[in-house]
């Protein structure tokens, strides 16, 4: 089975930049299920049920959620719904709107799909989550006995030791842990010696030239400077395409793991 994990669609030139790259990749690569992180889709912040729908006529069969995933309250009803194929991440308090993972079949094969969220994540540091790893725990124990052909869970976290860490904490347990949210992706991809697939980030989807999606006039004065800006999005120019494509078995586990970055001059 192969599956194409596509880093963080960051707004407009993001989406645009997965509406033009992904059909002919998805063609020309034999991908049987593609999964986005979808939690920066939406004007940067969230994701809304019409760019949700663009994406999935794109070529997207999954999206996987973060630390903006419940940003858009329209966004609610499909992740709280197991038929749809949208999650937010599964170590959030008990009561948040939307569920941490689901099922999704794809080329005769089921996946298990699930989002976690690192202790620190930015702005939101402070915020309560669960034990990551203790929630992982719980859902492969309690999904054990469901037949599955894959497990994919994305890391969307702030700590490289984390992400590492993760990887191998899940190692033979998963065929890909993919982490995401620093929108740079690294070099380290490896099938890992119990047979999961692994990088610490995957990178983004959108403006090459930018701070992670950002422009630099709106970012630099505010360092520089001690000014207050707002974050204002690049919508034109370079862009970048950032995935990773994994070759699973029919254990569940990883043959190989290729990273794919595509860029543009827009």
């Amino acid at each position: 089975m192969n599956i194409l994990y596509i880093g963080d669609v960051m707004g407009e030139l993001g989406l645009k930049t997965v509406e033009r790259v992904l059909p002919e990749l998805r063609s020309t690569r034999q991908i049987d299920l593609v999964i986005a992180q979808a939690e920066n889709v939406t004007d940067g912040k969230g994701i809304d049920r019409t760019d949700f729908a663009r994406l999935r006529k794109a070529g997207v069969d999954f999206c996987t959620g973060g630390n903006w995933s419940i940003h858009n309250n329209d966004i609610f009803a499909a992740l709280s719904d197991p038929a749809q194929p949208i999650i937010r991440p599964a170590n959030y308090p008990e009561g948040t709107p939307g569920l941490g993972y689901k099922y999704i079949e794809a080329a005769g094969k089921t996946v298990l799909v699930v989002s976690l969220l690192g202790h620190i994540v930015g702005r939101d540091a402070d915020n309560p989550t669960d034990n990551p790893l203790l929630v992982i725990d719980q859902i492969l124990d309690a999904e054990k006995d469901k037949p599955k052909d894959a497990v994919v869970i994305n890391f969307h976290g702030d700590f490289s030791s984390e992400k590492v860490v993760i990887g191998h904490y899940l190692d033979g347990r998963a065929t890909l842990v993919v982490g995401d949210h620093w929108h740079v992706p690294t070099a380290d991809a490896r099938v890992l010696p119990g047979g999961t697939a692994h990088i610490s980030d995957v990178g983004m989807c959108g403006a090459l030239d930018a701070s992670l999606g950002v422009s630099f006039d709106s970012v630099i004065p505010r360092w520089r400077d001690g000014h207050q800006t707002k974050n204002v999005l690049v919508m034109d120019g370079p862009t970048q395409f950032n995935a990773v494509l994994v070759s699973g078995n029919d254990a569940g586990l990883a043959i190989s793991i290729e990273q794919i970055q595509i860029f543009s001059e827009g």
